[in-house]
């Protein structure tokens, strides 16, 4: 029998497009899209269908996005196939901000309270840093060690006793480490790679520097808000972007979802500890490919399908 985990995605999958034709062919699709606008008294889901991209690229647009879209999937394939998290999945993973849509599919979180903490997750992330001074840059052909070592060297500030943060943001496996830090550094760790035969370095086209230390007022932000509003009990565990383990306690979610903000995205590791615990098959719930993609290269022997359109939802409901 294959074992599934249900895993969702983070910022970089979204579209401009994302959910429309799923809201044309899904009713359960566009109660949950109605939910999220309601819910932030704002017309998201025009703008995920129409654009502008520019503003559907504003983090704190983006993060309530995704999550909708991945809740309107999950949402088709309970009403059309019966398919639901505990009865299905051994276990939920989300990317960054993907832990929250995993958390509401567990029913840790409601809809409407993953809509309003993912919209201050966003807003609060943009604020942290003033516009320009930080950057994050992919290295492409690292591995973890390597970009730690890169870190460490490019956090030196040349001819000054000073120090600023460069650290390794998203793990994604398959030879793809995204760090993160102030720009000045980000671009000393670019030309560091390069001497040492990194394949490829390249800046990414962000508004923030995201998952380093330069998050923690954002850190601070939603260590307040979930204060008030703490997930509960998930119906299946979720594998946890900080510890890359299983976790189902509420008061230990909160603090690595606090905790999240600024810390590295064990995604290669969340994968294999899927995998180690008998996870052969991958369902990613919401928009773009992106992690089915870096499951071909984290675990071969597992596959991975991803659900976003109703194409492809019919799709799943053909193999589940």
């Amino acid at each position: 029998m294959p074992v599934y985990a249900f895993i969702f995605p983070g910022q970089g999958s979204q579209a401009v497009g994302m959910g429309r034709d799923l809201a044309a062919a899904f009713a359960g699709a566009r109660e949950v899209f109605q939910e999220v606008d309601d819910t932030l008294r704002q017309k998201l889901s025009k703008l995920m269908f129409e654009g502008p991209g520019e503003e559907l690229t504003l983090t704190e647009n983006t993060q309530p996005a995704l999550m909708a879209h991945s809740l309107a999937v999950l949402r088709v394939l309970e009403q059309e196939g019966g398919i639901t998290v505990p009865a299905r999945a051994l276990v939920v993973a989300g990317h960054s901000l993907g832990e929250y849509s995993a958390l509401a599919a567990a029913g840790a979180f409601s809809i409407p309270d993953a809509a309003r903490l993912l919209k201050l997750r966003g807003q609060s992330m943009q604020q942290a840093v003033p516009a320009g001074q930080g950057a994050m840059a992919a290295l492409l052909g690292a591995d973890m060690k390597q970009a730690q070592e890169i870190c460490a060297e490019a956090a030196a500030v040349p001819d000054t006793d000073r120090t600023e943060v460069v650290q390794p943001a998203n793990d994604n496996g398959g030879g793809q480490v995204v760090i993160s830090g102030h720009r000045s550094a980000i671009e000393r760790a670019i030309e560091i790679a390069k001497t040492k035969g990194i394949k490829r370095a390249m800046l990414l086209p962000v508004s923030a520097p995201f998952h380093c230390a330069l998050m923690e007022p954002a850190a601070e932000a939603m260590a307040a808000a979930l204060e008030t509003t703490a997930p509960n009990v998930p119906s299946v565990p979720l594998v946890a972007n900080v510890s890359a383990k299983r976790e189902s306690h509420p008061v230990r979610i909160r603090e690595l979802l606090i905790q999240q903000v600024t810390a590295t995205v064990r995604w290669q590791e969340c994968v294999r500890a899927m995998t180690d615990m008998g996870v052969d098959r991958f369902v990613e719930l919401g928009a773009g490919k992106v992690l089915t993609g870096l499951i071909k290269r984290i675990a071969p022997d597992a596959s991975g399908i991803a659900a976003g359109t109703p194409a492809e939802i019919e799709a799943v409901l053909k193999s589940l």
